[in-house]
C-alpha cells in the first residue's frame, strides 16, 4: 500500500495554466474521488499522476518517492481508461496477460494472476472470448482485470463507468467498491458524477477550474460545503440557493426573503453576518408549510416512485423540494414553503459559507 501526494502541483499548455498549485495527500490504501464539472482539470491531474501528462511545476511523490522523471511504466500504477482501450485481435486472458508477458514473466505466474483476478471480478468464462463478443460492462471488467494482474501500489481510474448504462453503472460501481474492500489498495477515482463520488469514496477532492475547491468525506462535504461550489455541485437535487438580507438579533441571525420571493424571514441560530447574503436550502430540507417563509408556484411535479421531485417557480428562481409524496399538489398551485433554521446554509457575498459560532472556534 502507497500514499500519493502533490506538491504546489502545477500544469501548463504553453500559456494557458490549467492546474493552479495543488496539494494533497492520499493515504495508503484510501479510496479517494477527484469530481468537478467537465473541464476543472480532474483527469489531467490523473494522468500527472500516471506520468501520462508533464508536469509544469511542483511535484508527485508515490510511496515517498518523486516520480516527476519516473516513466509511467516505473511508477507503479495501473490506470483503467473510460474507452477501455482493448486489443480487439486478443481475447480476454490475451489483453489481461499482454503486460506481464512483455516482461516475459512465468506462463504459470501469468495464468495464476490472470485466473485470480479474473474470479474476483466474475469473468472467468469470458477469457477466451475477444472484446467484440463482450458487453461494455464486462469489457470494463477486463480493463479493470488488465489492472489488477499487475499488482500496482496505486489504482487509477479516470471516468470508467461512463460509458455504461445506468443498471450497469451501478453493477460495476459496487465491483470496483468490493475490489478496493478485498485488496485495501491505494485508489483514485476521477468522475463528473456525484452520485458515484458520494457512494465511493472515503474522501472527495471537489475541483472546478484547476483549484482545488474542499477535500472531505463525502458527508462532510454534504453537510458543511466550504463555499457555494461545492454546496451547489454536491447533493442531487442540487442546493437551492435565494438572495436575502441578514440582520443580527439577540437569539440569533434574522434573514429576510425579498417580496419577489414569498417576504418572509426567519432566525439563523449561532451565526454572526449582516447584509446581502446567500440562503442554501436543500430540497429534502423544504417542504410546504402555510406559515412558511417562502411563497412559489408549482411548475412541475415528478413522481419517482419513493418520493416526488416538485419544481417551482419562486419569482425569478425555480427552485426544487424532495417530498415523500406529491401531496396532493398539482402544476400551477400556490404554496407557501418552510424550512428547517437547523439545517438552512448561508454564504457571504464571496460565495463563502458562514458558520455556525461554534463550528468556527472547533
Amino acid at each position: 500500500m502507497t500514499e500519493v501526494t502533490m506538491k504546489g502541483l502545477r500544469k501548463s499548455f504553453g500559456a494557458v495554466e490549467v492546474i493552479y498549485g495543488v496539494d494533497l495527500q492520499v493515504q495508503s490504501g484510501e479510496f479517494v474521488v477527484f469530481v468537478g464539472p467537465s473541464g476543472c482539470g480532474k483527469s489531467t491531474l490523473l494522468r500527472m499522476i500516471a506520468g501520462l501528462e508533464d508536469i509544469s511545476g511542483g511535484e508527485v511523490q508515490i510511496g515517498g518517492r518523486r516520480v516527476n522523471e519516473v516513466a509511467p511504466a516505473q511508477r507503479g500504477v495501473s490506470m483503467v481508461f473510460q474507452s477501455y482501450a482493448l486489443y480487439p485481435h486478443m481475447d480476454v486472458a490475451g489483453n489481461m496477460s499482454f503486460a506481464m508477458r512483455l516482461a516475459r514473466m512465468a506462463k504459470e505466474t501469468i495464468a495464476q494472476k490472470v485466473g485470480a483476478a479474473a474470479e474476483t471480478l466474475q469473468i472467468q468464462s469470458y477469457l477466451d472470448r475477444l472484446p467484440k463478443a463482450l458487453s461494455g460492462g464486462q469489457r470494463q471488467r477486463v480493463a479493470i482485470g488488465r489492472a489488477f494482474v499487475r499488482e500496482p501500489d496505486v489504482f487509477l481510474f479516470d471516468e470508467p463507468l461512463s460509458n455504461l448504462d445506468a443498471a450497469l453503472r451501478v453493477k460495476t460501481r459496487l465491483e470496483i467498491a468490493k475490489l478496493h474492500q478485498s485488496l485495501k489498495a491505494t485508489m483514485i477515482f476521477v468522475t463528473h458524477d456525484q452520485v458515484e463520488a458520494m457512494t465511493l469514496a472515503d474522501r472527495i477532492v471537489v475541483l472546478s477550474e484547476g483549484r482545488v475547491e474542499q477535500v472531505g468525506t463525502p458527508l462532510e462535504l454534504y453537510h458543511m460545503p466550504t463555499n457555494l461550489f461545492v454546496a451547489g455541485f454536491i447533493g442531487s437535487p442540487k442546493m437551492n440557493t435565494l438572495p436575502v438580507t441578514a440582520k443580527p438579533e439577540p437569539d440569533g441571525l434574522s434573514v429576510s426573503l425579498a417580496e419577489a420571493h414569498g417576504g418572509g424571514s426567519f432566525v439563523l441560530p449561532g451565526r454572526s453576518a449582516t447584509g446581502p447574503m446567500t440562503l442554501g436550502l436543500r430540497p429534502e430540507h423544504m417542504s410546504p408549510d402555510t406559515d412558511g417563509p417562502i411563497a412559489a408556484t408549482v411548475d412541475l411535479i415528478e413522481q419517482l416512485g419513493e418520493y416526488a421531485l416538485v419544481h417551482a417557480e419562486c419569482g425569478d428562481l425555480l427552485i426544487t423540494l424532495k417530498l415523500p409524496d406529491d401531496g396532493g399538489l398539482k402544476t400551477g398551485d400556490a404554496l407557501r414553503i418552510g424550512v428547517d433554521p437547523a439545517r438552512a446554509h448561508l454564504f457571504d457575498t464571496d460565495g463563502a459559507a458562514v458558520r455556525v459560532q461554534q463550528d468556527s472556534a472547533a
